[in-house]
């Protein structure tokens, strides 16, 4: 397959310029887009089945059809572009970003076209200093140009487009998280509805996108929906950057079609297994997700094929584990960071997660006991439905499953009074 959004990415080489970017084509979509009605490129979007790429899934013609109508919406419209990626074992958009950022901005201006919206912000995990200072010069270089700005090349199309380093924070990533966060409050879930393309930030509509759905705009528009949806292998549309980490040969983030199995990705992409390893199972998109384990290695990595067997696909990104590692360590040390960065709004959330990790770690350390593995099962199901948002859903998912396929391994901790891999936390 030929890349897509990543053509113009050298590894181990600086990002692509303006100039380099223009070379190969770019910004030629947004002319194209420029030249068509709004309602027309918004149109083509949809009819991609563009799929949300930051976890969720949700269709972005969807997301963009819920604006009110020009003429009785409050002004600004906004676009809020979403590069937080605190996922663990996520890194896809900085990948895109740190090697071709010209790609998002144009992806960005089309979106912003297409919904008619006036101003727009790339919202950067405060971490994320390399792709800070490479969006600050991408910037500088499109407005320079004139594709930023005001009567963007001349057709009457009038946007601006910030940087903004985020504060901080996992919860920032959430939709109304980062809008709060924007506002300089505390990032917290808001109550829904009203959804944010109604009332957004400060009140105005606005839409959040993720970086890697919005990179994916400018080919769309640029070789139409059907090609879009011919990429990919199962149901779902395009290609994805799938990300693999852990004890496989090659760990890295690769360019493939929507659909590409469990299977696939690890034993010819990345390599396979490091020597002296085998394969146990997978988070399949981060952290937020069920395991799959070797009976589940040929399911299309996709939202769609994924749904019905009650697996998430979120980020796409597999965090592999394999069987000289301990699953209640991995799934006590994922429990650890998602307690810490709870917002702490909601109780579940709140006093759960912390328990949940309390938990895990008297178990990991051999002082656990056979009822507390019930407690645990009680507990992540009190959680489904009732929280604001879905951090806490996401951090029970990997408990819960851990238990269901890994039972053997807790009850193991418990009758020899410590982890029987070595592990002393």
């Amino acid at each position: 397959m030929e890349p897509v959004l990543t053509q113009n990415i050298r590894p181990g080489k600086p990002p692509t310029s303006l100039r380099e970017y223009e070379a190969a084509g770019g910004y030629s979509a947004l002319r194209k887009a420029l030249d068509m009605t709004p309602a027309r490129v918004h149109q083509l979007v949809d009819d991609a089945d563009l799929k949300g790429r930051g976890g969720a899934g949700f269709p972005a013609g969807k997301k963009w059809a819920a604006l009110p109508p020009l003429e009785q919406s409050l002004r600004p419209r906004l676009l809020l572009v979403n590069l937080d990626e605190m996922e663990p074992g996520t890194y896809k958009d900085r990948y895109l970003v740190e090697g071709d950022p010209h790609q998002l901005i144009e992806g960005t201006l089309i979106a912003a076209y297409a919904c008619q919206l006036d101003l727009g912000w790339i919202f950067v995990r405060a971490e994320y200093t390399d792709p800070l200072r490479i969006l600050e010069q991408a910037l500088a270089e499109a407005k320079a140009a004139g594709y930023i700005g005001r009567n963007i090349l001349g057709r009457g199309f009038d946007f601006d487009l910030r940087l903004h380093a985020s504060a901080g924070r996992y919860i920032c990533g959430e939709a109304a998280g980062l809008l709060n966060a924007m506002e300089g409050k505390r990032a917290i879930p808001r109550t829904k509805p009203p959804y944010e393309a109604q009332v957004g930030a400060w009140g105005k509509p606005s839409i959040v996108n993720n970086v890697e759905t919005l990179c994916c705009v400018p080919h769309i528009v640029e070789r139409g929906p059907e090609w879009f949806r011919k990429l990919g292998k199962a149901h779902d549309s395009g290609t994805k950057l799938y990300g693999v980490s852990g004890r496989v040969k090659r760990p890295a983030s690769f360019e493939l079609p929507m659909g590409t199995t469990l299977r696939e990705l690890i034993e010819e992409h990345a390599g396979g297994m490091r020597d002296g390893y085998k394969f146990r199972a997978a988070l399949p998109g981060g952290a937020s997700t069920m395991f799959m384990d070797e009976s589940q290695l040929d399911v299309p990595l996709e939202f769609e094929s994924m749904r019905p067997l009650g697996l998430f696909f979120g980020t796409g990104t597999v965090i592999v584990l394999d069987d000289k590692t301990c699953p209640v360590g991995m799934v006590h040390n994922l429990q650890q960071f998602f307690a810490r960065e709870s917002c702490g709004w909601c109780t579940p959330c709140r006093d759960g997660l912390p328990w949940l990790a309390w938990t895990l770690g008297e178990i990991e350390a051999g002082r656990g006991e056979a009822s507390d593995l019930d407690l645990l099962a009680d507990q992540t199901h009190f959680i489904h439905g009732n929280t604001f948002c879905a951090l806490a859903l996401g951090a029970a998912v990997s408990v819960e499953s851990s238990l269901n396929k890994f039972r053997g391994d807790y009850e193991e901790h418990i009758r020899r009074r410590g982890c029987p891999f070595g592990n002393t936390s």
